[in-house]
């Protein structure tokens, strides 16, 4: 983490009321490597708001990139043999198979989906095999509602995480589960006998977990029914899966080899009276606070495992979910509920709209000592990214600096929702930037997680080369805030799927990250790759001209560029273009980089 923003942190948690300096908030100038993170090309769907892209996967043979298109329940195919230009080449249409799709994966040329079967949603999901060129292959029956879906890395197994959630009104609640199904005989010769449903059956009735979130409508489902699988990772022998279980804020170990549950642990909480939080969504300045007996529920959406110094962990995007249907919810406001008073002596202020009475809470935890008050809070999701050792033990935490840093670089867009840019603060109230998506991988001999905010947008990157003390590197924001949410312009809405793609397999040759955004309904594709510092690397070969500029500036060919003030803060990109226009920046000294890393100064007068 840069110096200047570790101290603004430091500062910031020791004052009640967060106040905004202008900061350097990139070292763009002194460090002897620079990460870069650059835009290489966009899929756009062209749907707005309606899952036209959610999850994809790669296939490096072909280039081909698979993506759900929930709108249309199909998969797009989309060729990336040129990462500038990615082109839609068919659609392989779901619908005969299933009503919706939630997921996929792709390992040697075999392609899995998985979603909700055409008789009804609570009933047991599909999983349908295809080839590389979309002829179908083979057809499954999994788990309730399949939300996620992934390969072994050694390819022998496939997993599927079967989130069994009720129907609106609760009259039909089916168990949760993990499928697994064995591959190694390959897809021709799949049979339902091949699928081994683990379920959490064995835990009812049991003590389980403390800390594992039970609840259910007035008590009468079973654990294996309350229990809800949301994501699966797995270690890098194909021997374990780690299993985020979101709403019951745990998560499950299943062993490969034996295809049994080790067992489920619940996460814990963040202690809010030490990690402050914005709360209100009404007061009209960011306030991030700390609160005693207010906590936080991890609640990961997605997860993904790598290895450190010869260990596995697990690194976890806190997004934070609560049920909520027609018979039965757990969501509430504090201002709505009654505090208990020794625990609460301030509890009229704390329940005004613009400090915690805005706040979702869960009401299935928090009354201790079963008065009907409640002696402690818990809202949905920790607004941050964990590290969990394989255990499921907590090794390391983001804590607040999320909402650390976009107060600073972003303060008149700090905690916006997906679907509208004059949304200041609209998510402090649920769940903040709402971490959803992650995803790992080695760039240049360091370990780097990339980290998707759902709500605001835009990728968090950390050092995790050390998982007990990870480094804040950049954060990148594909985001126009000054055009209508819906409009093409406004880029990259509503991150929902990651993927790392290491630079052996990519088309370019360097890493790829892409990212699939539900809201915008496009696909971005980054390469990421170190290059020395802005000092050492300047180069004439991104001429930038004429320098000083009162506004436009021109570049020797046409390309990719980004430019930056030195806080760090990137003011414009363009694309496939000559010439940016910095008419409307202040004076000052600019950084231009190309999509190779070659920088250039520039002085706007």
């Amino acid at each position: 983490m840069p110096a200047c923003f570790a101290e603004t942190i430091q500062k910031a948690r020791s004052m009640k009321y967060f106040y905004l300096p202008i900061l350097s908030l990139l070292s763009l100038s002194v460090s002897a490597q620079t990460l870069n993170f650059v835009k290489a090309g966009t899929y756009a769907t062209g749907i707005f708001d309606d899952s036209g892209t959610e999850i994809t996967a790669f296939d490096p043979a072909s280039k081909l990139l698979f993506s759900t298109n929930g709108s249309e329940t199909k998969l797009d195919v989309v060729d990336l043999s040129d990462i500038q230009n990615p082109t839609l080449q068919f659609q392989i249409n779901l619908s005969t198979y299933m009503s919706g799709v939630n997921s996929v994966a792709v390992y040697n040329g075999t392609v899995a989906a998985v979603g909700e079967p055409t008789s009804g949603d609570q009933d047991p999901g599909v999983v349908a095999f295809f080839d590389i060129q979309g002829n179908f292959l083979k057809q499954l029956t999994a788990g309730a509602m399949p939300d996620m879906v992934t390969f072994t890395p050694d390819g022998s197994l496939l997993l599927i995480a079967n989130e069994g959630e009720p129907n609106g009104d609760y009259t039909i609640d089916p168990e949760g589960s993990i499928s697994i199904i064995d591959m190694s005989a390959g897809v021709a010769n799949l049979t339902q006998t091949d699928v081994t449903q683990i379920t959490f059956s064995a835990l009812n009735g049991t003590n389980i977990d403390p800390l594992i979130n039970i609840y259910g409508n007035d008590g009468l489902q079973t654990i294996a029914q309350d229990l809800e699988p949301e994501y699966i990772t797995v270690n890098s022998s194909s021997t374990k899966a780690f299993v985020s279980v979101q709403e019951n804020n745990a998560m499950a170990i299943i062993d490969l080899t034996t295809k049994t549950l080790d067992t489920i642990v619940g996460l814990g909480y963040v202690n809010r009276s030490v990690i402050g939080l914005d709360a209100s969504n009404t007061a009209s300045t960011i306030n991030i606070a700390t609160y005693n007996n207010l906590f936080g529920m991890y609640q990961p959406d997605a997860i993904t495992a790598f290895e450190a110094n010869g260990n596995t962990y697990i690194a976890s995007a806190n997004e934070g979910d609560a049920r909520d249907y027609d018979t039965y919810s757990e969501e509430e406001r504090i201002k709505d509920l009654t505090l208990d008073p020794t625990n609460f002596p301030n509890a009229a202020t704390l329940q005004n709209k613009d400090v915690l009475g805005r706040l979702n809470i869960t009401t299935s935890l928090g009354d201790n000592d079963g008065d009907g008050d409640y002696d402690s809070l818990f809202h949905f999701g920790a607004r941050s990214f964990s590290i969990w050792n394989d255990q499921g033990q907590l090794v390391w935490d983001s804590g607040d600096e999320f909402e650390q840093y976009l107060a600073v670089a972003y303060p008149n867009e700090f905690n916006s929702n997906n679907d509208d840019n004059a949304s200041f603060k609209s998510r402090s109230d649920d769940k903040g930037c709402e971490p959803e998506a992650i995803t790992t991988g080695d760039v240049d001999g360091v370990k780097l997680a990339f980290i998707g905010l759902e709500r605001m947008g835009g990728i968090m990157i950390y050092d995790v080369t050390n998982p007990s003390a990870p480094n804040f590197i950049m954060y990148e924001l594909n985001r126009d805030f000054n055009v209508a949410a819906d409009s093409p312009g406004a880029g990259d809405l509503g991150p929902e799927g990651m993927l790392f793609v290491p630079s052996s397999a990519s088309p370019s040759g360097k890493n790829l990250v892409i990212v699939s955004n539900e809201v915008s309904g496009t696909i971005t594709i980054y390469e990421v790759f170190y290059s020395i510092g802005l000092t050492e690397n300047e180069t004439v070969e991104t001429l930038v001209y004429p320098n000083p500029t009162e506004g436009k500036i021109y570049f020797g060919q046409s390309g990719s560029y980004q430019v930056f003030n030195l806080d760090g803060k990137k003011v414009q990109s363009v694309d496939h273009k000559n010439e940016a226009d910095l008419s409307t920046q202040p004076a000052g000294i600019y950084i231009i980089r190309d999509r190779d890393g070659n920088v250039a100064r520039i002085i706007k007068k």
